[in-house]
């Protein structure tokens, strides 16, 4: 995603399916503070490679993040919904989406993708994801692979993505504790349990 007018690149963010088929998940860290609206100024880019924008570019006009999150910024809440393009406008018609799933087992074979703020270019990764050992009260997951670097937050994690299309179920954003990890080894994400579940209905009621 690209700040409008400036052009500076902060964050990942992925289609995913939904009924009216405009709307996307990142991580809510990355919608902090932004201005969004019918004058937005934080542009979608999906597909971005070498400078190029296959799809266009689309206006994030709205987002949904739990309450928890706006109140205590809790890691385990640290996902967001986002509203993508105009009214009328069906984003998912020329990328696809991603299937929300939730309360999915652990560990997952995951594919993560992100788009580094270094790189004209998404990275890729293959690992399993596992449940984070971080105590009582966190719902976390972890995934080892390098270079996920300052950009890569709400990048999916994602399982049984098709060789022919591309698309899979994406179970995670890097995000959550540490705002994804403080090592570009090891990231992290809040795992989709009921509130995130609970949060996609929202967003697909108020899209």
């Amino acid at each position: 995603m690209e700040v409008k007018g400036k052009l500076k690149h902060f964050c990942t963010a992925s289609v995913v399916q939904s009924p009216h088929e405009n709307l996307a998940i990142t991580a809510a860290h990355c919608m902090y503070g932004r201005k969004l609206g019918n004058d937005s100024s934080v542009t979608f880019v999906p597909g971005y490679h070498d400078g190029k924008a296959p799809y266009g570019t689309w206006l994030v006009r709205a987002d949904w993040v739990d309450a928890s999150w706006k109140k205590n910024l809790n890691p385990n809440d640290d996902v967001a919904f986002l509203l993508i393009g105009r009214p009328g406008h069906r984003i998912q018609k020329h990328t696809g989406g991603e299937q929300v799933k939730f309360n999915v087992a652990l560990p997952q074979d995951v594919e993560v993708i992100g788009y580094p703020d270094s790189t004209n270019l998404p990275i890729s990764c293959d690992n399993v994801a596992t449940r984070a050992k971080l105590g009582k009260g966190w719902e976390q997951m972890v995934f080892d692979c390098g270079d996920y670097t300052d950009g890569t937050s709400g990048g999916p994690f994602l399982t049984h993505v098709s060789k022919k299309t591309g698309l899979g179920d994406v179970i995670g954003v890097i995000g959550g504790y540490e705002l994804g990890g403080d090592l570009a080894s090891v990231s992290y994400s809040a795992r989709f349990l009921n509130n995130i579940a609970r949060l996609y209905d929202e967003a697909v009621k108020g899209s």
